[in-house]
């Protein structure tokens, strides 16, 4: 039994203001793409988990993975006693804006959900994911949603944009959320509006002191023909752009790859 882990997107980020126990109040819109990392599962004892895949020597070390603390959780909850031998396909590169972890624990809860017959609701699954970091409660859904709070306060959006070409760029370098959030200048420039177009991502300027290489996946972007929006994702440094057509979108990657061959890509559809 398998599960995509859809990358996640953020087509705008405001933040509102730094609270006094260190997090972020932000507003946010949260889409997904069709393509991420997969998840399986097979009968196994206790709970292990096995990677494979580009970017899992880079998960390699890590004794507490989310998609083992997701397992744990919905064991706990449940009730059940089952094991389960999940693995791990890691496309998306890690710490890089997509919410690759956040999207793997969400799609563990959705596959041991099936795979235990637990026959949980998605708002259960909702409150479960709460309890392991902001972004997991938007992956569990994974269709485009409003967030607020720390991004885990979810309502509906009313954009209609899933068929949406999308091309994700990452130029190979790690970025770390928290340093990120840490040089936001604490200046709250305004709420998110309806329109994408008046929207934007307040991390893009910090992100930019921490990682100048993500201006120039920005412009690069931006110089592609049939893109309408362009934006960096999250904290970075993953960017995106929304194309008119898949041809513009795949013609964008094709000379994308030849001129930056050690950029991370992706061509995908939002959902």
């Amino acid at each position: 039994m398998e599960e995509t882990a859809y990358a996640k997107v953020n087509l705008a980020l405001h933040v509102r203001a730094r609270e006094p126990d260190g997090y972020h109040r932000i507003e946010t819109l949260f889409a997904f793409c069709e393509h991420g990392d997969r998840l399986s599962v097979a009968e196994g004892e206790g709970l292990s988990l096995g990677l494979a895949g580009p970017f899992a020597a880079a998960l390699a070390g890590e004794e507490d993975n989310l998609v083992l603390r997701a397992a744990r959780a919905l064991r706990e909850r449940s009730g059940t006693t089952r094991g389960a031998a999940l693995a791990l396909e890691k496309n998306l590169p890690v710490a890089s804006g997509i919410g690759g972890g956040s999207a793997d624990a969400a799609a563990a809860l959705r596959l041991l959900n099936r795979w235990w017959d637990i026959a949980a609701d998605e708002a259960e699954l909702i409150d479960i994911a709460a309890s392991l970091g902001a972004d997991v409660p938007a992956c569990v859904s994974s269709t485009t949603l409003r967030g607020e709070g720390r991004g885990d306060l979810l309502s509906e959006s009313p954009l209609e944009i899933a068929g949406t070409p999308i091309l994700l760029a990452n130029p190979g370098l790690p970025v770390s959320t928290a340093a990120v959030f840490r040089e936001w200048d604490g200046v709250d420039r305004g709420p998110l509006g309806g329109s994408l177009a008046q929207s934007r991502n307040d991390l893009e300027p910090p992100a930019l002191t921490l990682a100048p290489a993500i201006d120039a996946v920005l412009a690069r972007l931006t110089a592609a023909a049939g893109v309408s929006l362009v934006r960096m994702s999250g904290s970075g440094a993953t960017c995106f752009g929304l194309f008119e057509t898949e041809a513009a979108r795949d013609a964008a990657r094709k000379v994308i790859a030849a001129e930056h061959p050690d950029w991370w890509l992706l061509a995908s559809r939002l959902r």
